[in-house]
């Protein structure tokens, strides 16, 4: 009945990647390439577990 109060956990994981990717880009252009691997890798994870939701809901 209330199920449009509960956030969706794929937007979630979504809006946390989005703003990996954008400190993924700052870390880079820094030129801290060991800190950009970990930001990406950590994105890598998101992205697969958004994939997972995706294929249970579906």
């Amino acid at each position: 009945m209330f199920s449009f109060l509960k956030k969706d956990p794929i937007q979630a994981l979504e809006n946390k990647r989005k703003k990996l990717l954008e400190e993924a880009m700052h870390v880079q252009r820094s030129g801290d390439l060991k800190l950009y691997a970990v930001k990406m890798e950590a994105i890598d994870k998101l992205e697969k577990e958004i994939e997972d939701l995706r294929k249970k809901s579906a």
